[in-house]
């Protein structure tokens, strides 16, 4: 379902407390309806998935917890409130896929990564589990032993 990553696509965003606190699943590309000052806003980067989540509501997905500053040139009559829910623009049938994994076993969906595709803003969407303590830990020591694999490499390398 879902697509590789464009070499054009700029990231805006990314949530990187996901990748850490969670076990990708799945990822699906989706659309977020915006407002002007919104779009302008993330253009200048002032956006924050902070503790936002997203929820499957009759036949729509709801972005909820996702902050996007007011824009600054906006003025305070036209500008958007901050903390709206705001809708997410997917295919039918894999909206009905997410829902039904959400609810047999238990997964949810948060908001990975907003980035622009084109002209477009776009959010990826993932399918995942929560990870408990000790994969957490089992993580950070990956990264440790990367860490130290690379600098090692870079030394010899320097060496020779």
């Amino acid at each position: 379902m879902s697509k590789k990553n464009n070499t054009t696509d700029r990231n805006i965003l990314i949530n990187k407390k996901a990748a850490f606190d969670y076990e990708f699943v799945e990822k699906i590309e989706c659309g977020i309806v915006l407002e002007g000052t919104e779009v302008k806003s993330l253009r200048e980067g002032r956006a924050s998935f902070g503790s936002s989540y997203i929820k499957i509501q009759g036949n729509r997905m709801i972005l909820m917890g996702f902050t996007i500053q007011p824009y600054s040139l906006g003025g305070s009559v036209f500008n958007h409130a901050p903390m709206r829910e705001r809708y997410l623009l997917i295919k039918k049938q894999e909206m009905k896929h997410l829902r039904r994994k959400v609810e047999e076993k238990g997964m949810t969906i948060i908001p990975y990564r907003l980035y622009f595709k084109e002209n477009l803003i776009k959010l990826e969407v993932c399918l995942c589990k929560g990870r408990d303590y000790s994969g957490k830990k089992q993580l950070l020591k990956e990264r440790d032993i990367q860490r130290d694999a690379q600098r090692e490499i870079k030394n010899i390398k320097r060496l020779s």
